[in-house]
């Protein structure tokens, strides 16, 4: 099968890399669209129209499942692409909630990283609420600018950035907040500075949606090649 994948630039590339260790034979068209980088502070109606076109792109040179590689595109905009596309499957990138509750403690204080976009999509508090347990707390933090710093590889603004963040998350510990436990890479750029921001956040678990997006579109393909067979 021909995979499509698309993004703001060259975060999809963490996805894409997830999806080739379980499906490593496929071929792959990846879509890297910098020139609109980053989706997350674009207006929705802007945002359907540069994923339609990033859409027509792939199907245009035979791509037959097509992944939205960013979590901003995929809270936002998924359930209009399979509605305007209904011949093609459609896998999003969520941040990865589910996996940080069910893989935290009961008491967890847990970070979600995450565009502009994305923090404030409703798909995005959904799955809050739909996995935190009783216990746990999941904060949701935009990151202005992060994104496009990644993008551009501008290490100084990068930097910035994180140490904003965690002079803002380390002073509500002072304040009687729970040590942070796990953080979740809510943007698919963000993996391509793991280590910086491990460094920030050296006691807590980072987690991104990709290994989960790789098992959902393998599940596809197997499920397709079985009714292809059983034909």
């Amino acid at each position: 099968m021909i995979i499509g994948i698309f993004d703001s630039g060259e975060g999809g590339k963490t996805v894409m890399s997830e999806i080739k260790k379980l499906l490593p034979n496929e071929k792959y068209i990846y879509f890297g669209d910098s020139k609109n980088c980053p989706y997350g502070t674009k207006p929705l109606d802007e945002l359907k129209k540069i994923v339609s076109e990033n859409t027509e792109y792939l199907l245009a040179r035979g791509a037959e499942l097509i992944v939205v590689a960013c979590n901003t595109a995929t809270t936002q905009t998924i359930d209009f692409l399979r509605t305007t596309f209904p011949e093609i499957p459609f896998v999003g990138t969520e941040p990865a909630v589910k996996k940080a509750c069910d893989e935290s403690s009961d008491t967890a204080r847990i970070v979600l990283l995450a565009t502009e976009g994305t923090a404030k999509a409703a798909r995005t508090h959904e799955l809050v609420s739909l996995n935190k347990k009783p216990g746990q707390t999941v904060e949701i933090l935009a990151c202005p600018g992060l994104a496009r710093a990644i993008e551009d590889k501008n290490s100084e603004k990068i930097e910035e950035i994180l140490s904003e963040i965690c002079s803002a998350l380390q002073s509500s510990e002072k304040q009687g907040s729970r040590t942070i436990e796990t953080v979740i890479l809510g943007c698919t750029h963000y993996p391509l500075i793991r280590d910086q921001i491990q460094t920030k956040f050296p006691r807590a678990k980072l987690v991104d949606g990709g290994e989960g997006v790789a098992k959902e579109v393998k599940r596809i393909i197997e499920s397709r090649a079985s009714q292809a067979y059983n034909k």
